[in-house]
């Protein structure tokens, strides 16, 4: 798959798409923030520290880099219950839709650090479309930054990564699709441009992408912000 680029548009070839959740199709942040602020109360962490590490990690990953001293699946069940519990605020994020609509449904998934209960509930409550099937937290072993959940979503459409386009809010979401060998489109939702050095292309979110479907391929169409100095 090659990015074929212009002084303003981007267009790119694929197979298929590989959304994040969080932060690209619904925003949750309201939700996160609050429930983590709540763990970290209970558990005697710093309640900013428990928010930045949180964004775009595992959950169990977040509880054994914050409190390695606890039992890190005990501790998975609470902060989950605690999010699904709070839907308060959670809405579908520009350009979705839209977007959603003109994707063959079965060349796209969901790629998500959030476990499979708190994803569908979250995806329900946004008022997005599920796909069948999609890659959540137990699906994997290592997460994001690691490439394993993109390379396990590639798996799941049956496309190689190279084939793929990741769209991803985070830092270390854009490097696990790096990672992976997939072309990353990263949004400024969470994280500023700067911090997104991992991603070939970085959009403010993703009102304005177009895709077309052109034989076995998608063909995407958007105007970048701007694309990272490390680009390659």
């Amino acid at each position: 798959m090659a990015p074929s680029i212009s002084s303003s548009s981007v267009m790119i070839r694929c197979k298929g798409i590989l959304f994040d959740m969080d932060g690209i199709l619904i925003s949750s942040i309201g939700s996160v923030e609050r429930s983590w602020t709540k763990w970290a109360h209970l558990r005697g962490v710093d309640p900013a520290l428990a928010r930045i590490t949180a964004h775009g990690r595992r959950a169990v990953e977040t509880i054994a880099k914050l409190r390695p001293d606890l039992d890190s699946e005990k501790e998975l069940k609470i902060i989950e219950d605690i999010e699904v519990a709070d839907d308060e605020g959670l809405t579908v994020l520009p350009g979705v839709l839209d977007l959603l609509a003109a994707l063959p449904p079965d060349r796209w998934t969901v790629v998500t650090s959030a476990t499979e209960r708190l994803a569908r509930v979250r995806i329900v409550a946004g008022g997005i479309p599920a796909p069948k099937r999609f890659v959540t937290a137990e699906h994997v072993t290592r997460g994001k930054p690691d490439p394993e959940p993109f390379l396990a979503g590639a798996a799941l459409l049956g496309v190689v990564p190279a084939e793929c386009v990741v769209f991803e809010d985070s830092s270390s979401g854009a490097k696990a699709g790096r990672a992976a060998g997939c072309t990353v489109v990263a949004t400024t939702f969470s994280h500023s441009a700067e911090l997104l050095d991992a991603a070939n292309y970085i959009l403010r979110d993703l009102t304005g992408v177009r895709v077309e479907s052109v034989g076995d391929q998608l063909v995407l169409h958007f105007t970048p912000l701007s694309a990272p100095a490390s680009r390659s």
